[in-house]
Parts: C-alpha cells; structure tokens; sequence
C-alpha cells in the first residue's frame, strides 16, 4: 500500500511538470513483438515529457518517462541535470539525477557530477554535447561508477526533419554481473508544420525511436523500434 501510495505521489508530480512542457511524445513499443521470449512483459505504449531551458547560468534539462499496461502506469523514470557556467567557452560543470519507481521494484537514485563540452553552429540547426562524469549509485553493491554521455541534434531540410538523440555508456554492477552497460536511443522525426501549407502552429511530429542496448536487459543486446508522436509546446 505505501508503494503504491508512493507511485501515486510520483505521478502526481510528473503530472504537475507536463504543465511545463516542451515538448510530450507518446511510443507504441515492438519490443514485445520482436523479442517475446524475453520481453513479454515490456509495455506497449510510453510517454515521455522534455524540457531544456537555457539561462545566463547555464541550462536545465529534464525529462520523465511513463511506461503502460492494461493496468495504467507501470513505472515512471525521470533525469534532471543542471549546466553550470559562468565563463565562456564550450565547457560546463555538469549535475545531474536519475530515478524512479516500478510497481514492483525502485530504481536506485543516481547523482551524477562532471564537465560538459557543447558546440552549436551558428545557426543552431545542428550541435552535440560530450559529457564525462562521476556516478554514484545509491545502494548499489558497488556504488561509485563513471558514465560517459553523447548528445546530438540535427535540423533538416529547413526544419522538416530532425535527427536528435544520446548514448550513454557507464560502470553498474546488476543482478546479471553486468560491468558496463551501453544504452542509445536515437529518434527521427517529420515536422509537420514545415510542410507547405500546414500552419506554423500545427506542432506534431511523428516518427520513430531506436532503442539499442547492450546489458541493459538481462545481459544481452537488443534493438527495439518504436512509432511515435510528439507535440511541441511553444
């Protein structure tokens, strides 16, 4: 009952953030289709809500993930991290958290710390972020941990495409005496009120995400497409 309690409160503030939203995208998943055996419990059908908000300081980004059965909610994940930056330059000091809760397990919380180098052409049509960190993984058996972050972003054909996405690769001791963990998730999208004709306030895109990984699930290595919608908020 105080799990349960506990996921309600999560969701009720998640719910509070979508009010803030950049961006809100809904996945239907082929995980389960295509690896049945051993993924015959993924859900079918995840949200994700997005922000980035650059400042004088630096930027935040964050972003929750939702993931559903018949039942409602599943789990819900959510990162934070802070960029900060008082100098010029294309390095920033990074901070960052990671959680969430399952309905029948947690995910251990994470605290990230470390540098961040950024570049963004003139335009900002296209840019990247590298990221080197310190992880410490709370009540993990072997807590502290390193992880190593990629960005990207790509605007295309005068915005009608975008091509964005990040890898991540880091030190987790797990249940299945997995070391390093390798987890992508790239994403294409068509914009449609880039397509003459379409008003500019008309802010869907649909496309797709590719989830690659490798000892994220059960020590093994998957590849799993999605179809997906997004609507950006202005």
């Amino acid at each position: 009952m105080k799990r349960i309690a506990t996921i309600s409160l999560f969701v009720f503030l998640i719910a509070a953030i979508v009010a803030e939203a950049q961006n809100i995208q809904l996945h239907y998943d082929f995980g389960r289709a295509l690896y049945n055996k051993d993924l015959k419990a993924r859900p079918l059908l995840t949200s994700t809500v997005e922000k980035y908000q650059p400042d004088k300081w630096g930027s935040t980004f964050f972003f929750v993930d939702m993931d559903y059965n018949s039942n409602g909610v599943e789990q819900a994940y959510f990162e934070i991290a802070r960029e900060l930056k008082f100098w010029k330059g294309p390095f920033s000091a990074h901070i960052e958290y990671n959680g969430g809760l399952a309905k029948t397990y947690s995910i251990n919380n994470a605290y990230l710390a470390g540098a961040t180098y950024t570049y963004n052409n003139a335009s900002f049509s296209k840019g990247f972020s590298l990221m080197a960190m310190y992880k410490y993984i709370q009540k993990n058996d072997s807590p502290n941990n390193f992880q190593f972050t990629a960005t990207w972003y790509m605007h295309l054909n005068d915005g009608l495409f975008t091509f964005c996405g990040f890898a991540d690769w880091w030190r987790e001791e797990t249940w299945f005496n997995s070391k390093m963990t390798f987890l992508s998730e790239p994403q294409f999208w068509v914009n449609l009120n880039k397509i003459k004709g379409v008003s500019d306030d008309f802010n869907l895109s649909v496309g797709s995400e590719v989830e690659v990984s490798n000892n994220f699930y059960a020590g093994r290595a998957y590849v799993i497409p999605t179809i997906a919608l997004k609507w950006t908020l202005n």
